[in-house]
């Protein structure tokens, strides 16, 4: 089992959360390769280099993480894009469900990272749909507050999963640590 990561923005790590964590979407027209990388660093380095001031990632980057098979791997060659970190595999788009197919365990987000212009929007949430992750934050306090916070985790558990880093970096969350406790355990 080799294990790979993804840098995704705000709406492709949506797309894969709507998936129950299972795949990654199809590629766009315009997008003939699907490139996972072989380490969390070069990852990492595209989420906070670019992501982060890109309207199209929503000004966030999410290191996602994921695990496949060696041998069917093989069959993609390691391109080197830079400097030595700097690996990655091409995998054709035609080829990406027979690959999402073969991803062993699902899709993890192992680190976030948000821009100064980050908004949090979701597009497909419910309640939180036009909310700024500000605002959802204090929804969820509320909620919380009410001793309705399993619902409203069920209900937006995509704004929750790609806010939630972003909620315990706002100044106020000092305060609200026994609100964080209770999502994780959610």
């Amino acid at each position: 089992m080799k294990k790979l990561y993804r840098p995704v923005g705000l709406k492709e790590l949506e797309l894969i959360l709507n998936s129950d964590s299972k795949r990654f979407p199809p590629r766009l027209s315009w997008q003939p390769i699907f490139y996972p990388v072989l380490n969390f660093d070069y990852a990492a380095q595209i989420c906070y280099q670019w992501n982060v001031v890109d309207d199209n990632s929503g000004f966030s980057g999410f290191v996602t993480e994921f695990s496949l098979d060696e041998s069917y791997l093989e069959k993609f060659e390691e391109q080197v894009v830079g400097g030595d970190m700097h690996r990655e595999l091409w995998v054709p788009s035609e080829e990406l469900e027979e690959f999402n197919d073969r991803i062993i365990g699902g899709i993890q987000i192992t680190a976030a990272f948000y821009g100064e212009k980050y908004v949090g929007n979701i597009e497909s949430s419910g309640r939180f749909k036009t909310m700024p992750a500000t605002q959802q934050l204090l929804a969820v306090k509320t909620d919380w507050e009410k001793g309705n916070l399993d619902s409203l985790v069920k209900e937006e558990s995509v704004a929750v999963q790609a806010n939630f880093s972003y909620w315990k970096s706002l100044p106020q969350s000092g305060q609200l640590e026994s609100l964080f406790k209770a999502i994780e355990k959610e």
